[in-house]
């Protein structure tokens, strides 16, 4: 059997490595008149990523999880070579919530030869995580856009953790008229509160019972705010907390909630609590 050939047992969802396959398999499934959606991920799945699937499954009578560790969001000095990757235990866990295909291409079928094109996302891509990755959201918008064009899927399903992904992915689609329904579903926690994430996985045991400031701390900057603490105020004091507890905090900032506009007491419109900061080697961010 070659690599590229689909791989399904009994239980295990249907494992495609090309294009074609892909487009074989989906395109049966409309033939049917069934709906589909796709979880974007890189693998390395959490119950986050499971509670995404079973969000598409309420959505679509199909679900695809890809399964892809994009270079093109990566720099060169970041963790694109050490990003955790177990496939296997991946597809595990997909078939323990009864999803029916992986997507998992290669780097060579993602990025043809001579592929050129790249996306460059305005608007909510600029600030906060450009600041500091300026290349990021390049990335995410071209793969996302091209992974919604192969699944050609009716929903995609992303989680509020990486919120200014979900709102450069909203923004990618509607200026693009995508057809395709973007569904942001809240960041799932561990039981102390600290955002699920793969990269939760870099964390020493230390640090990881230190990481779950990082969330009480901008709750309590959105509970200042809301009773009228100066915004500048309220965000240095988390800052000031973070650091003596040894995180480097890239950003903390309150934000429109759909604009990513830097938000003003008094407004009509929701603010987030954004941050990202470092904790020894792994980057954490979160909101609310």
């Amino acid at each position: 059997m070659t690599k590229s050939t689909p791989v399904r047992t009994e239980a295990a969802p249907l494992v495609v490595r090309t294009l074609a396959e892909l487009r074989t398999l989906t395109a049966g499934w409309r033939r049917a008149g069934e709906t589909s959606a796709l979880i974007p991920t890189m693998g390395a799945l959490h119950q986050g990523h499971l509670a995404l699937v079973r969000v598409g499954q309420k959505h679509a009578r199909r679900t695809v999880t890809s399964i892809f560790v994009n270079p093109t969001q990566f720099a060169p000095h970041e963790d694109f070579a050490r990003y955790p990757r177990d496939e296997a235990g991946d597809v595990a866990l997909l078939a323990s919530v009864g999803c029916d295909a992986v997507w998992a291409p290669s780097v060579e079928e993602m990025y043809r030869p001579g592929a050129a094109t790249r996306i460059i996302p305005k608007g909510a891509g600029l600030g906060l995580e450009t600041d500091f990755r300026p290349h990021f959201f390049e990335g995410v918008a071209t793969v996302c856009c091209k992974l919604f064009s192969q699944s050609e899927a009716n929903f995609a399903i992303f989680g509020e953790k990486d919120y200014q992904q979900l709102c450069v992915v909203r923004q990618m689609v509607r200026d693009l008229d995508l057809p395709i329904e973007i569904v942001g579903m809240p960041t799932v926690r561990e039981a102390d509160g600290l955002a699920m994430s793969s990269r939760n996985r870099y964390l020493t045991p230390a640090d990881r019972q230190t990481a779950v400031l990082i969330h009480k701390v901008i709750v309590e900057v959105a509970a200042k705010v809301k009773a009228g603490t100066s915004l500048d105020a309220a965000t240095d004091e988390a800052t000031a907390t973070l650091a003596a507890a040894g995180f480097n905090t890239d950003y903390l900032a309150v934000r429109e909630a759909q604009t990513l506009h830097p938000w003003q007491p008094g407004s009509s419109n929701p603010p987030r609590v954004l941050v990202a900061a470092w904790l020894g080697k792994t980057r954490l961010i979160d909101n609310v």
